[in-house]
């Protein structure tokens, strides 16, 4: 299974990743027991270190700091029904994944683009980064791209190849602005993929750089 590289599991064990990149790897460890270990590993020798340090004394205003700091959920989300998931929904998306999307997929509003590929938008709150669920018509490719900045790609169902490489359920992709690939689903099943990135993709290839300025991957 590919996996991301100890740092990037460090820095999410100590909470040290956006939250968007926290939510990739969080959806990937919920698929691989391996990544799990190693996160609950990084987790506990944090822990017992914290455990050694002296206390330090608090300043008077240090609590009302640290509440003021914590956020309050909007009203409308704080009163928001428990979503009851469908049979498919639970069967592709990791329970992460499903508590920050709160719908089925049957509910989401999906955008074609082009005749193999929809792309949904799911909610972020930090600037610079995008969320999206990409589904790929089985035997069908992503148009050849590079990227413009950071993207990782969690498959969540079915699977791909992108010329390098396959990758199946649970598999974690980091591509960076060296890379340029077309990924290609699988031929038995469509391909649904959660994908963060840091910057839209840029098509190349002829027709890719004649409609890049107009497409926004």
């Amino acid at each position: 299974m590919h996996q991301p590289n100890d740092e990037f599991l460090l820095d999410y064990a100590s909470g040290a990743l956006p939250e968007p990149v926290a939510l990739a790897v969080a959806t990937h460890a919920a698929l691989c027991a391996d990544s799990r270990r190693r996160i609950e590993t990084m987790e506990a020798v944090g822990g017992s270190l914290l455990d050694g340090i002296e206390p330090e004394p608090m300043g008077d205003l240090a609590l009302d700091r640290a509440l003021a700091a914590i956020e309050v959920p909007e009203r409308d989300e704080a009163a928001r029904a428990p979503v009851s998931f469908d049979a498919e929904t639970m069967a592709a998306v990791p329970a992460p994944l499903r508590r920050h999307i709160g719908r089925n997929l049957s509910d989401i509003q999906w955008r074609r683009l082009g005749r193999a590929v929809e792309s949904a938008v799911v909610p972020s709150r930090v600037e610079g980064f995008e969320i999206r669920l990409l589904r790929i018509r089985a035997g069908q490719p992503v148009p050849t791209h590079t990227h413009r900045g950071l993207e990782i790609t969690v498959t969540l169902r079915g699977g791909y190849n992108d010329g390098f490489a396959d990758y199946a359920r649970g598999d974690f992709q980091l591509a960076d602005p060296s890379l340029e690939h077309r990924p290609w689903a699988d031929d038995d099943e469509d391909c649904l993929c959660l994908a963060v990135l840091a910057a839209p993709i840029r098509l190349t290839g002829v027709v890719g750089r004649l409609i890049d300025p107009f497409v926004r991957l």
